[in-house]
């Protein structure tokens, strides 16, 4: 990609600020590496950058005037010259996109979760002085428009899915990342060897429902997700495989299958539940039962024995009683959640719970949060306990705080730490021999190759 031609003021470096999901990550991440193709560098750590991209997420409430609050913060005090150029993107640029432009004069452009592969042609509009909105949806084109990856950190994302089809009656997705598009088969297999060659050991295979993907294979044969992750099963130099988020509905046999049959593919599973009870899934519009959603997890789990399970929860959705409540409470306790994700209902405009009777109460939905997470908390202790003794190999993603320490992943996606002579990226094979809350201590063994 050509960098764009700009005036001497155009912006020399910048920073992408991302919140919410990691999908939202990868695409902040990709913007980045587009700023990098026009020759705009990352703003220095402590350092002010000359052009800010604030990647929104829409999910939780408010979420448009935490926007509002950046946005004062980068020009409070400063002049015009010295204020920086702003961005918003994400999901509630694609959902507010005009609201923005009116409200905060020292936004510069505007740009969808769709269509951010044309930002670098809006930044040169902005340099010029030109006010620049896109929120524009079209179908899947942009990833032909982004750079090749040319340098990966150990764990990689990989978009593969976008958008979703199942319209939960809470969420905005729909609205704001459109219908479900399924990336093509090829296109998905040469980016994951491409990864691998920029430095990638581990790849996470991301969608907004990404067990909904499907496509056909380089002999024109349909395949789902499980084929994909057969495909890259292949890949010479990847040791790991990983996906999120899924759906119930579209777990199929072969997806099962595959948790005990792929060797890279990692003993983890994120499933998102939402209630246990069954009148609120119903309300949710989720299309499973809580018996339905536990007979699932059965069947993955005689798959892989030592599957982790990880969930969603959603307390306080409009109706929810305290005899519902407690069955979402019953759900955790049958599952036992080596870690689980847990939120208050919030209502976002537009969605038809947003409507519905029955809002309950914001201490109400304290309390039912503090409890439901004190639950998960109490299994996620006992699944790192029950994990001391295991050898596991350990993927190091980051240095610790302290000199000699490393951070990475168990295969569980447990945090792990030991002390030693390695590197980025390193696979190591270690004994893990103390549990924590949040983390493992490990004693590691010798280095693996991938």
């Amino acid at each position: 990609m050509k960098p764009i031609d700009t005036p001497q003021d155009a912006p020399k470096t910048y920073r992408v600020k991302s919140f919410g999901c990691q999908m939202n990550v990868y695409d902040g991440e990709r913007m980045a590496e587009l700023l990098d193709e026009q020759g705009i560098a990352p703003a220095a750590e402590g350092e002010d950058a000359d052009l800010v991209v604030l990647n929104t997420c829409h999910i939780r409430e408010r979420a448009a005037e935490k926007i509002y609050s950046d946005i004062g913060r980068l020009t409070k005090g400063k002049t015009q010259k010295k204020a920086p150029m702003i961005a918003v993107a994400g999901c509630v640029a694609q959902a507010e996109g005009e609201e923005i432009m009116k409200r905060a004069p020292s936004v510069s452009m505007v740009v969808g979760p769709q269509a951010y592969h044309r930002l670098p042609s809006m930044l040169e509009r902005a340099v010029a002085g030109e006010r620049a909105t896109d929120t524009d949806m079209p179908p899947i084109a942009k990833f032909d428009a982004l750079p090749k990856r040319r340098k990966s950190a150990p764990s990689a994302f990989l978009t593969v899915q976008e958008g979703c089809d199942k319209f939960c009656t809470y969420c905005v997705v729909p609205y704001t990342r459109g219908m479900e598009i399924s990336r093509p088969y090829g296109d998905l297999v040469r980016e994951a060897r491409g990864l691998v060659e920029a430095g990638a050991k581990e790849i996470t295979l991301l969608g907004q429902n990404v067990s909904a993907w499907s496509g056909e294979d380089e002999k024109g044969r349909p395949v789902g997700l499980a084929g994909l992750i057969r495909a890259l099963d292949c890949v010479e130099g990847l040791a790991r495989i990983r996906y999120t988020t899924s759906h119930p509905a579209d777990m199929d046999d072969d997806l099962i299958s595959a948790h005990g049959e792929v060797p890279k593919l990692m003993p983890y599973l994120h499933l998102p539940v939402q209630s246990g009870n069954d009148r609120v899934l119903k309300a949710m519009n989720r299309s499973h039962s809580a018996d339905g959603y536990l007979r699932l997890l059965e069947r993955f789990r005689n798959a892989r024995p030592d599957l982790a399970i990880s969930g969603d929860f959603i307390v306080g959705f409009p109706g929810e009683t305290d005899a519902e409540f407690e069955d979402t409470l019953r759900i955790v306790e049958e599952v036992r959640y080596a870690q689980a994700y847990s939120f208050k209902y919030s209502p976002r405009p537009g969605t038809p719970a947003a409507t519905m009777n029955g809002q309950v109460p914001l201490e109400v939905m304290d309390d039912r949060l503090q409890r439901l997470q004190s639950a998960i908390g109490r299994h996620q202790i006992a699944f790192n306990e029950a994990s001391v003794g295991k050898t596991c190999e350990v993927l190091i993603e980051r240095r610790g705080k302290l000199k000699g320490q490393w951070l990475g992943k168990t295969p569980w996606l447990q945090s792990a730490w030991f002390e030693g002579d390695y590197a980025l990226g390193d696979l190591v094979k270690a004994d893990l021999v103390e549990a924590n809350p949040s983390s493992m201590r490990a004693m590691p063994l010798e280095t693996v190759a991938a």
